[in-house]
């Protein structure tokens, strides 16, 4: 071969490496994904849903997940509207006005009895007409639920006995649990989550209305001197979503590694919360925290006085803004009949 075609193949080798490069470099993808705090059994369903999609696409499409370097929690159903980045976890009740029909889920007294009953209601209320509708205002689909255990309080100063031991309490607390404390003369403030912690150091709050993995994720147990073992107001809704756009410009083969992978993230998910309430019964037990059992009689009494006024001034809330509020909170009863009925 002489010099010249050797120099020719070596030029037609090194462009067709280039242009191998440069296919390899175009059909690599990454989304980024704004979650808040830190890892923890709160996020563990999207960490594992990040694994199984690299795995699936062998690192061509991947998920780079950012703990609050993205957005604030409260902005990131904003972020999603404007494409700032392509999934995003939040919870409805930081912002109710932007998602109205979410907030049936944040009733109180709803009656949900396990986790894994909530994860499938909550994905049976987000796939209603009405709440697909409501999410398309912000270019956002819910793919995942993260269902959260049933919400109880702990706090410091005196704990609360009797129905009219919540007067005047100052409790870090959402969307309609909050509106049932208020109910019964607490006060209940709406500080995020990762504020929680300074607002019952400094005194702000008197108490934190959490699910356990929260209360130990950021670390009020390690200020609180008691807690509320049977409250159980309700909870609140985090969805999982995705920018629509994103959504729509996946190939087939990353949009079927994205969607088939969720059944194996929830399963991670719901092993994570199993952990945690292991953990929990021991931190208790370590930190000598007071556990409060409330009398049957109380917990009626804070249902009676909350659970129907709440749910009927957001049914005539939703219906004035000319949302269907019973349809909605219908669906989600009769739903909810069917998951107990299994």
């Amino acid at each position: 071969m002489t010099r010249a075609a050797r120099a020719l193949l070596g030029a037609t080798a090194l462009g067709a490496a280039l242009a191998l490069g440069a296919a390899d470099m175009a059909a690599a993808l990454e989304w980024n994904v704004s979650l808040w705090g830190k890892r923890r059994a709160f996020t563990e369903h999207v960490e594992k849903l990040a694994e199984l999609v690299a795995e699936k696409t062998n690192g061509e499409f991947t998920l780079n997940i950012s703990y609050g370097g993205l957005s604030h929690e409260r902005e990131n159903l904003d972020g999603i509207s404007i494409g700032a980045f392509e999934m995003a976890q939040f919870c409805a009740a930081y912002h109710p006005d932007k998602n109205p029909t979410l907030m049936v889920l944040d009733l109180p007294f709803l009656g949900v009895e396990t986790l894994r009953q909530e994860g499938d209601l909550d994905m049976a209320v987000y796939q209603h007409p009405a709440v697909v509708k409501d999410l398309a205002r912000w270019n956002a689909t819910i793919i995942m639920a993260s269902p959260l255990p049933q919400y109880n309080v702990a706090g410091v100063g005196n704990p609360p006995r009797t129905l009219d031991d919540f007067k005047g309490m100052r409790i870090r607390a959402t969307g309609g649990i909050g509106e049932a404390f208020a109910r019964i003369g607490a006060v209940p403030t709406s500080v995020t989550s990762s504020e929680a912690y300074t607002a019952l150091e400094s005194g702000v709050v008197d108490a934190v209305a959490f699910a356990p993995h929260a209360h130990l994720s950021f670390r009020t147990i390690e200020i609180a001197k008691w807690w509320t073992a049977n409250l159980n107001p309700g909870s609140v809704n985090c969805p999982v979503v995705v920018n629509n756009d994103a959504l729509a410009a996946l190939s087939d083969a990353h949009r079927e590694a994205l969607l088939s992978s969720i059944p194996a993230a929830m399963e991670r998910y719901y092993e994570a919360y199993d952990e945690t309430y292991r953990r929990w019964d021991k931190v208790l037990k370590e930190r000598g925290i007071e556990v409060v059992t409330l009398a049957p009689e109380v917990i009626d009494a804070l249902r009676e006085a909350a659970a129907g006024p709440v749910r009927d001034a957001w049914i005539q809330s939703m219906e004035a803004q000319g949302l269907p509020g019973r349809e909605l909170y219908d669906f989600t009863i009769a739903r909810l009949r069917e998951l107990k009925g299994r």
